[in-house]
C-alpha cells in the first residue's frame, strides 16, 4: 500500500458502521475514524480485522492510507451495495458529521428570471439551509412555469436529502440544461422540500422581496 505524506484531520466517528455486499456482511466496525481527504465530506477508515477477510482480497480496500492510522484501510464506496450507520441506510458518501440540513417554510417572496423571463415567482418558498452550500429556495411547483421546463435523464444523489430528478428550462430558444431539480422522496430531515422545485442560484437571476441576489461562486457555477 501506497502511504501520504500530507498531514490530514483525522477524528473518530461515533456510529457503527456496516456493510454488505451481495446479501453477506462484508465490513462491521464499532472503532471507525473519519479522515477528511478533502473538504467535503469524511472518508471512513477501518481497522483491518473489522472487514472480510474474502472481501478484502477481491480489491475491495483501496491503496491508500494515512500516517496518522496504520493498521486501518477504506473501502471503495461502490464496493458495498448497502452501507449503514447504526440502521439507518446511507447514500452517495459518508455523512459529514458538521453538516447541518434546515428546511424552512417562509413568507418570502421570490422570484427567478432566465435571460430576462420570470420562470417562476412564489410567496411560499422552502429555504433550504445546508452547511458549505448557498441556501436554495424550493418552490411549490404551482408557482413554476412548467410550460418552459422539460424533464431530463439527470438524476442525482446527497446523503442529506435523496435522489432528485431534473429539468431543463427552454427561454427564448435556448435551452439551459439541467437548472431546475426536485426531489420526490427526500429523505427523513429533508422532507419539507419534498416534490418542491429549486434552481441553481449560480446560473438564474434571483429576487428575494424585490432585492436583487448575488450570484455564489460554487463548484455548481
Amino acid at each position: 500500500m501506497t502511504q501520504t505524506t500530507e498531514a490530514v484531520r483525522v477524528e473518530p466517528a461515533t456510529k457503527w458502521i456496516r456493510g454488505y455486499s451481495g446479501g453477506r456482511k462484508v465490513v462491521d466496525s464499532r472503532s471507525v475514524q473519519l479522515v477528511w481527504l478533502h473538504p467535503y465530506y469524511p472518508t471512513w477508515y477501518f481497522p483491518a480485522d473489522d472487514i472480510d477477510e474474502e472481501f478484502a482480497a477481491g480489491g475491495a480496500v483501496r491503496s491508500r492510507t494515512v500516517d496518522e492510522l496504520p493498521d486501518h484501510v477504506t473501502i471503495r464506496w461502490d464496493a458495498v451495495d448497502h452501507w449503514f450507520e447504526e440502521d439507518v441506510e446511507v447514500f452517495i458518501h459518508p455523512r459529514d458529521p458538521y453538516t447541518r440540513i434546515d428546511a424552512l417554510p417562509s413568507a418570502r417572496n421570490v422570484k427567478v428570471s432566465i435571460a430576462g423571463t420570470v420562470v417562476a415567482e412564489s410567496n411560499r418558498p422552502t429555504i433550504l439551509f445546508e452547511t458549505g452550500l448557498p441556501h436554495r429556495y424550493y418552490l411549490p411547483r404551482t408557482d413554476v412555469r412548467l410550460d418552459l421546463l422539460n424533464p431530463t435523464d439527470t438524476s442525482t444523489g446527497c446523503p442529506y436529502k435523496g435522489f432528485a430528478s431534473y429539468w431543463t428550462v427552454t427561454v427564448d430558444g435556448t435551452e439551459h440544461p439541467d437548472i431546475v431539480w426536485s426531489y420526490p422522496t427526500p429523505l427523513p430531515e429533508s422532507e419539507p422540500i419534498a416534490g418542491l422545485m429549486s434552481f441553481y442560484n449560480e446560473k438564474v437571476d434571483i429576487e428575494v422581496d424585490g432585492v436583487a441576489q448575488d450570484r455564489p461562486r460554487t463548484h455548481f457555477t
